[in-house]
């Protein structure tokens, strides 16, 4: 019996209606990203780990996709194994000079994360393991703990020697017993050196990347938009998905706070395009949270603090509370905090009240007063339908933002994750070489918005019917006929298609109804003979009659 097919948790297939909904947000976002004069570009699907790790934060490097390295890599063993090898060598060898340390080479040995893994495995591939002393037996290079129990090790010197042999100088039957237990390994351990490259994890580092790679290309302020598939190794949930679509608009090497305020119109414009009226754009700055954590004491936990923070509208204030204590921060730092967590007011109010709290923080009053710029300017200039709030406790996990940051929240009543975000990052390029260029950039989440609209019932009755016209088919000679009125048809436009064989006349119709289709072309014989079509509504059942050779009145009619 065959195995019944599936897809990863975490993805999913789009029906044609789907897909047509979908196009239609990004068809509809495209429009104004182009209107507000950005520039398309596309960035590989997969790039080196590298590029990626470390750019996120702890959490979010944990939810990157690592790709596995196939082909030649993986066939020699041999390779992979003398990677770990030298690893694990190389940490003696920094262990060994560090005066700090006054632990034997066996002790630091026994120390070692990878090595303790094999002691406390059961695995019965495992040959020769009876105890934790006996280091010759283990399956971790016979060649490498024969040296170290025989003191050809002892030192330094003798280990950056050690790491300069060649392959085939190593024990061969070590190799092979460590070949059988590469798969059971932790495979976080050995991802250095059997993983090079990761999915995308969002479009904003990708887009540094390529920045910095085609700075002699680009000319600044440079405006870009992006609309690509990401993933993340993420727990599925309603609107959390581990493939899906960002829609990516960002602007590098311009300081201008006026870049905030398009990034809110930009917002605006899109919601209410689509019909989505009564969105909250939520807005903070980095300096501010960087300020509070200066005046709480907490500077060096910046990051912890304001991971924790992000976390506020998912677990709620005591738990955020307690895992700030649990990352470090004290119960002092956290009470001196709390007028965070209590702020109300307008947008004027909440920022007198910061000024206030972080009147002895620069950094954060520098964030006070970029934030009544933005702020001012929007109210000056107006919003069609969205409205722009102040959220002091908003935060944003990402590593990378500097300034101002941003957060979408669907109309009330809609329960659903933020439909949108991002903010400014000074010097987000800088990780790759290439210093004082400032960017701030926001992203629409598509398959949250599609879930809005649906619930919402916003989506345009048109995106049901993929098809203006089907011809019938009564036979051969009346298919052909149909075949050249259907290319007429279609050089007007219209995307009108012809039911490829000549069965019932019934289950043609029936087949109409279910695509949606508003009309249908009868061409039989007795057409053909007087040299007509006939239209029928498939809605109404009402019909009539065209001349073969003025189909442009039929397609003005359609039209009209």
């Amino acid at each position: 019996m065959a195995k019944k097919p599936s897809i990863p948790k975490g993805t999913r297939d789009f029906s044609p209606a789907e897909v047509a909904k979908r196009n239609y947000i990004i068809q509809t976002i495209k429009k104004h990203f182009e209107t507000f004069g950005f520039q398309p570009i596309e960035t590989p699907s997969f790039e080196n780990a590298e590029t990626l790790m470390g750019k996120y934060g702890d959490e979010g490097d944990r939810l990157i996709f690592k790709i596995l390295n196939s082909g030649e890599f993986l066939k020699d063993f041999n390779y992979l194994l003398i990677e770990v090898a030298k690893s694990v060598l190389y940490n003696l060898h920094l262990k060994l000079k560090n005066p700090e340390i006054s632990l034997s080479l066996n002790e630091i040995l026994r120390d070692d994360k990878f090595v303790k893994f094999i002691l406390k495995s059961n695995n019965k591939r495992i040959i020769g393991l009876k105890s934790k002393s006996n280091f010759d037996e283990l399956i971790f290079l016979k060649d490498l703990f024969f040296r170290i129990e025989n003191g050809l090790l002892s030192d330094s010197k003798k280990i950056q020697s050690f790491l300069k042999r060649d392959i085939d100088d190593l024990n061969d039957h070590s190799m092979r017993i460590y070949g059988d237990f590469y798969f059971n390994l932790e495979s976080a351990y050995l991802t250095n050196f059997i993983s090079e490259k990761a999915l995308r994890y969002d479009l904003t580092v990708p887009f540094a990347r390529y920045v910095v790679m085609h700075q002699n290309e680009i000319d600044f302020p440079f405006k870009r938009y992006q609309i690509q598939p990401v993933w993340r190794a993420d727990r599925p949930q309603k609107g959390r998905f581990r493939e899906f679509y960002q829609c990516d608009a960002d602007v590098v090497g311009a300081n201008s706070l006026l870049q905030e305020v398009e990034f809110v119109q930009l917002y605006d414009a899109v919601f209410t395009d689509l019909g989505l009226k009564g969105t909250t754009i939520k807005i903070n700055n980095r300096k501010i949270l960087s300020g509070i954590a200066e005046v709480i004491g907490a500077q060096q936990l910046l990051v912890d603090f304001t991971v924790a923070l992000d976390k506020l509208d998912k677990i709620g204030e005591e738990k955020v509370k307690a895992e700030m204590i649990e990352k470090g921060i004290s119960e002092a730092a956290i009470t001196k905090a709390q007028p965070l967590f209590e702020m109300t007011g307008t947008a004027s109010e909440q920022l007198e009240q910061l000024k206030t709290i972080l009147a002895e923080s620069k950094v954060g009053m520098l964030g006070v007063s970029e934030l009544e710029e933005i702020i001012a300017t929007v109210d000056m200039l107006g919003l069609q339908s969205a409205m722009l709030q102040l959220d002091v406790t908003l935060a944003r996990g990402l590593n990378y933002y500097t300034g101002a940051i941003f957060e979408v929240a669907a109309p009330d009543g809609v329960q659903m994750g933020s439909i949108g975000g991002g903010g400014r990052y000074d010097d987000l390029t800088g990780i790759f070489g290439l210093k004082d260029v400032s960017g701030v950039g926001i992203s629409f989440g598509l398959d949250r918005i599609y879930l809005v609209l649906e619930e919402l019932n916003l989506f345009p009755d048109s995106l049901d019917t993929s098809l203006d016209v089907l011809c019938l088919n009564f036979g051969e000679n009346e298919g052909r006929a149909a075949l050249q009125l259907v290319s007429g048809l279609r050089k007007h436009g219209l995307r009108a298609d012809l039911y490829p064989t000549d069965t019932k006349v019934q289950k043609q119709f029936k087949y109409a109804d279910k695509r949606g289709v508003p009309y249908t072309i009868l061409l039989g014989d007795q057409e053909l003979t007087d040299g007509k079509f006939v239209v029928k509504n498939m809605k109404t059942g009402d019909q009539k009659s065209f001349a073969l050779d003025s189909v442009e009145a039929f397609v003005e009619q359609l039209r009209s």
